[in-house]
C-alpha cells in the first residue's frame, strides 16, 4: 500500500492522469478509500489532486469508492460534485448504500440527494426512512430479484440476466405471488435443474424470514447462525419488503460489537472512529457513567467507615483489602463476560437462569477452595504461624467469590429480562457491586473469627 500511495502521490504532482487511472481502474473499491485516506488524511478539502482523483475513477468503482469512505469526505465530494456527478453516484449505488448515506449526512446535503434521485429512488428511501433505526427494515436493500412460480429455468435465467445487473445479489432469488414470499431459490438450484423444470417444483418453500420490524442484532445473529448470503425482510402480512445482504449484515455485527465493547467499558457509543471524534465528545461519552461508579464506589466508603474499630485493633486487616476486592471483581468479571457472550450468541436465554447459577455455584466452589488453600497457607507461613488470620483470609475468599461469581452471571441476564443491554452489566459496574460485598464479607468474618 505505502508503495502504490508514494506512486499514485507522484503521478498526481507530475499531472500524469492517465497513468493514475490506469492504476487506480485495477484496484479494490474498500482499498481505494483506504488509500484516499492515507494520501490525504486531514488535508483532503483544501488539497485539488482529491477531487481530481475521485473524478479519474470509473464511474462503477467511483460510486463503490464513495459507498466506503467516511462520512467527512462523502460530505466534502456532495458539496464539490456538480448535479450530473451526483446523478452517476446515485445511478450507481444501491439504495441501501444511498440510505446510509442520507442518515449520515446535514439537512442541506440530503435535499440535494433527494432533489438529483429519481421518483422511484426518492418513494425507496423513504420507505426505508421510516422504519425504527435499529430494525430490519432500516438496513435492508429492495434491490433483488423476484420470481413467479410458473415461471421455467430458461424463463427465469432470463429475467436474472435482464433485471441482474441493477441488483444487489442474484445468488439468491425470491418467488413471490401477489407480492407474498412463498419461495426460496437459487442460482444453483436453477443451474442444476432442466430448463423446462418450473420454479414451483425446484423452489424451497420452508423459508427463514425476519419482520421489517425486527432489531438488526437479531438480524446479525441469524446470519452468524444460518451462514445465509442473504436474509428475506417481510411485513406483518407475509409481503416481501426487501432482503438483507451479508456486508450489511456483517456492519451490524461489527456494530453491535463495538457497542458492546464500550458499554463494558463503562463507555457510552460512539460511531465514530477514535481519532475522529473529539476531545469534548470523548469526555462526554465517558464521563457519565466514571461519575456514577465513583458515587456508588461511596457504599464501600461507608462499609470501610463502620468498621474503623477492627482496623484499630488489627491494622494488618487493612493491608488484604485489595487482594480481596481484586479477587471480588476478576470472578465477577469473567462470569459476566461468558454470560454476555453466551446471551449475544443466542445460547444463554433467562430460561436457563437457575441452570446458568447452579453451574456458576459449582465452578466457584472449585474455584474458591483452590484460592483459599493458597492463600491460607501462604498467610499462615508469612505471618508468623497466626491460624486464625489464615482462616479469615481464606474464608473471605470463599465467601467472595461464591458471591462474586454468581452476581456477574445473574446480573446480565436480569437486565436482558427487563430490555436492557447486558453489556451494561461488565467489569466496571460489577466490579462496584462486588467490591462493596467483598469489604462487607471480609469485615464480618473478620469480627467473628478474630474478635475485634
Amino acid at each position: 500500500m505505502q508503495d502504490l500511495l508514494k506512486r499514485i502521490d507522484g503521478l498526481l504532482k507530475e499531472k500524469k492522469f492517465v497513468e493514475v487511472r490506469n492504476i487506480v481502474a485495477e484496484e479494490n473499491a474498500a482499498d481505494l478509500a483506504v488509500l484516499f485516506e492515507e494520501l490525504f488524511g486531514e488535508d483532503y478539502e483544501e488539497r485539488a489532486e482529491f477531487m481530481i482523483l475521485f473524478r479519474l475513477l470509473p464511474k462503477d468503482l467511483a460510486a463503490e469508492t464513495f459507498a466506503h469512505m467516511n462520512s467527512d469526505m462523502r460530505k466534502h465530494l456532495i458539496g464539490m460534485f456538480t448535479d450530473k456527478e451526483l446523478r452517476e453516484i446515485l445511478d450507481e449505488s444501491f439504495i441501501d448504500d444511498t440510505v446510509d448515506i442520507i442518515e449520515e449526512m446535514p439537512a442541506n446535503v440530503v435535499s440535494r440527494i433527494l432533489k438529483n434521485s429519481t421518483t422511484g429512488e426518492r418513494k425507496a428511501i423513504n420507505e426505508i426512512l421510516r422504519y425504527p433505526k435499529d430494525s430490519a427494515g432500516s438496513i435492508m436493500t429492495i434491490e433483488y430479484v423476484s420470481l413467479h412460480r410458473d415461471m421455467t429455468v430458461a424463463e427465469a435465467f432470463d429475467k436474472i440476466r435482464r433485471v441482474g445487473v441493477n441488483k444487489e445479489t442474484i445468488y439468491t432469488c425470491y418467488v413471490t405471488e401477489n407480492r407474498k414470499l412463498i419461495g426460496v431459490i437459487t442460482v444453483k438450484d436453477l443451474f442444476t435443474a432442466e430448463e423446462d423444470d418450473k420454479i414451483s417444483d425446484i423452489m424451497e418453500t420452508h423459508i427463514i424470514s425476519v419482520d421489517t420490524h425486527e432489531d438488526k442484532e437479531v438480524v446479525g445473529n441469524m446470519f452468524r447462525k444460518y451462514d445465509f448470503l442473504a436474509l428475506p425482510v417481510v411485513d406483518k402480512d407475509n409481503r416481501l419488503v426487501g432482503i438483507v445482504t451479508f456486508d450489511d449484515a456483517m456492519d451490524v455485527i461489527q456494530e453491535e460489537n463495538a457497542e458492546d465493547f464500550s458499554k463494558m467499558a463503562a463507555i457510552a457509543p460512539n460511531e465514530e472512529s477514535y481519532f475522529r471524534t473529539g476531545i469534548f465528545k470523548h469526555v462526554k461519552n465517558r464521563i457519565g457513567w466514571l461519575l456514577i461508579l465513583m458515587i456508588s464506589a461511596t457504599v464501600t466508603q461507608i462499609i470501610i467507615n463502620k468498621y474503623e474499630a477492627a482496623f484499630a485493633a488489627l491494622p494488618i486487616l487493612i493491608s488484604f483489602m485489595p487482594m480481596i476486592m481484586d479477587t471480588g471483581g476478576n470472578c465477577g468479571a469473567q462470569s459476566s463476560t461468558l454470560i454476555i457472550r453466551g446471551i449475544a450468541l443466542d445460547e444463554i436465554h433467562f430460561k436457563d437462569f437457575f441452570k446458568v447459577v447452579f453451574k456458576e455455584f459449582r465452578i466457584s466452589i472449585m474455584v474458591s477452595a483452590v484460592l483459599a488453600v493458597v492463600n491460607g497457607v501462604r498467610i499462615y507461613l508469612m505471618y508468623e504461624r497466626n491460624f486464625l488470620l489464615a482462616l479469615t483470609i481464606a474464608l473471605s475468599i470463599i465467601a467472595t467469590v461464591i458471591i462474586s461469581k454468581l452476581i456477574g452471571a445473574m446480573l446480565p441476564m436480569l437486565a436482558k429480562r427487563v430490555h436492557l443491554d447486558p453489556a451494561i452489566m461488565a467489569t466496571p459496574l460489577i466490579t462496584t457491586i462486588v467490591d462493596c460485598c467483598s469489604i462487607f464479607i471480609y469485615f464480618n468474618i473478620a469480627v467473628a473469627v478474630l474478635n475485634v
